[in-house]
């Protein structure tokens, strides 16, 4: 015969034909008083159980199952019919208990509802991946005859709330990807105490050629700033060039993102030397007598080289600048008087120079030659840095070789474009 035990209020445990045991009131509050064997309460979310991402069923729940009485009662849990009070009073009390591992009544049904209970901790942890980081509204605009790209930053909606008021201090940093950070970097102004933020501000990329736009990646953050300690990350998100077309403004209006958790610091870091934009013009000799001074000397005919300007440079020095100048080569050069040096530019990653070089030399002897440009850091008291350069001439290849053909072809007229610097040049000793 099976024994029932009674809870008495006065923290006794009487067994009939037993002896008096006494308990704990924590004993006391965790005895389920459902017909039964006594079962210690696990925790108040085994009455609420909630899907797990992770969670894989061996079978679905259908209406059946659910509605099944005992379905959800672990009191039926291998007992089968033998619960005291009958299995209809099982039945009714099994809705409101909590689920226990190891149940077997009801098939697959139990062992897919105890899978609940253990992945509750896998989304406990304080997250916001599954909230919302804010919405984002941007125009790309791509001039294919000026290699500019524009990006005109237009406003945010629901922003994550960053400081302790609810509200946050937005504004908007754009990074061409792959490329060195800190030179493309282009920041928006800051809007207070908001979480709608419009800015209506256009930032533009120089230099951009319709290779880049078919192979880069732009990259569009929105941070807060905080004046007490770093700027907070908020969300970004990244859009291929190559969804732009030439002359076409297209719109964006996208959700922000959490960063790629396959990205790491070494790919963060990966980095461009930066952009140089010469200018090539071959003069052919000028049989004009009244000629003077400079214009007398080009009209003997030779090369003109224009430094015009540079573009996200890698930054040098510690400030994050860099004090850059540039330098130009006519190789071979025996007799060591083709090198021709810019202006140096203090502090900034996007020189202006706006200089021309001359070399007197005939068209014949131009396919024997190679112009290298090379750009530098100054650093005073000790060596210079080498930022990049680049290589022109019969033997180059890809951008440089078109360029040096299209000024061979193209006689009198100037010819412009832009280059990507590399960190080594061909055949070259790179010395200061």
């Amino acid at each position: 015969m099976r024994s029932f035990i009674l809870v008495l209020p006065l923290s006794s445990m009487t067994v009939r034909k037993g002896n008096r045991l006494g308990i704990s009131i924590q004993e006391h509050m965790a005895i389920d008083v459902c017909p039964g064997p006594i079962r210690p309460i696990r925790q108040i979310s085994a009455y609420f159980p909630r899907l797990s991402p992770t969670s894989s069923f061996s079978e679905p729940l259908s209406p059946n199952q659910l509605t099944a009485p005992g379905a959800l009662s672990p009191g039926s849990a291998g007992q089968g019919g033998g619960a005291v009070g009958g299995g209809g009073e099982a039945a009714s009390s099994g809705l409101l208990s909590p689920l226990l591992p190891g149940a077997a009544g009801g098939g697959g049904s139990l062992s897919a509802m105890s899978s609940m209970d253990t992945s509750i901790e896998i989304d406990s942890c304080d997250s916001d991946d599954n909230t919302s980081l804010g919405t984002l509204e941007f125009d790309l605009l791509y001039e294919k005859a000026t290699s500019s790209l524009h990006c005109t930053v237009l406003r945010a909606k629901g922003l994550k709330p960053m400081d302790f008021n609810g509200l946050a201090d937005p504004y908007v940093k754009l990074h061409l990807l792959p490329g060195a950070c800190k030179a493309n970097k282009l920041k928006t102004k800051i809007v207070r105490n908001t979480l709608n933020p419009v800015w209506n501000e256009t930032l533009t990329y120089c230099g951009i050629t319709e290779e880049d736009m078919y192979r880069k990646t732009l990259r569009v953050s929105v941070c807060d700033e905080d004046k007490l300690t770093h700027n907070e990350f908020i969300g970004e998100s990244r859009v291929a060039l190559r969804r732009v077309k030439p002359d076409q403004t297209k719109h964006f209006n996208i959700c922000l993102e959490h960063p790629p958790p396959w990205e790491t610091e070494q790919q963060r870091s990966l980095e461009e030397r930066g952009r140089l934009l010469l200018c090539l013009q071959f003069l052919p000799p000028n049989s004009d007598s009244d000629l003077k001074g400079e214009a007398k000397e080009r009209a003997r005919g030779g090369l003109c080289v224009g430094v015009k300007r540079c573009a996200h440079l890698a930054a040098m020095d510690v400030n994050g600048f860099s004090d850059p100048y540039v330098k130009t080569y006519l190789k071979p050069d025996v007799q060591k008087k083709s090198k021709h040096k810019t202006a140096v530019i203090k502090k900034t990653l996007n020189p202006e120079f706006n200089e021309e070089f001359f070399y007197e030399i005939s068209f014949s002897e131009l396919a024997s030659k190679t112009l290298e440009v090379t750009v530098w850091d100054y650093d005073l008291g000790r060596s210079n840095d080498f930022i990049g350069g680049v290589s022109l001439g019969c033997h180059s290849q890809g951008e440089t070789l078109q360029h040096w053909i299209d000024c061979l072809k193209n006689k009198g007229k100037k010819v412009e474009r832009w280059h990507t610097l590399t960190n080594e040049l061909p055949g070259s000793t790179l010395q200061e």
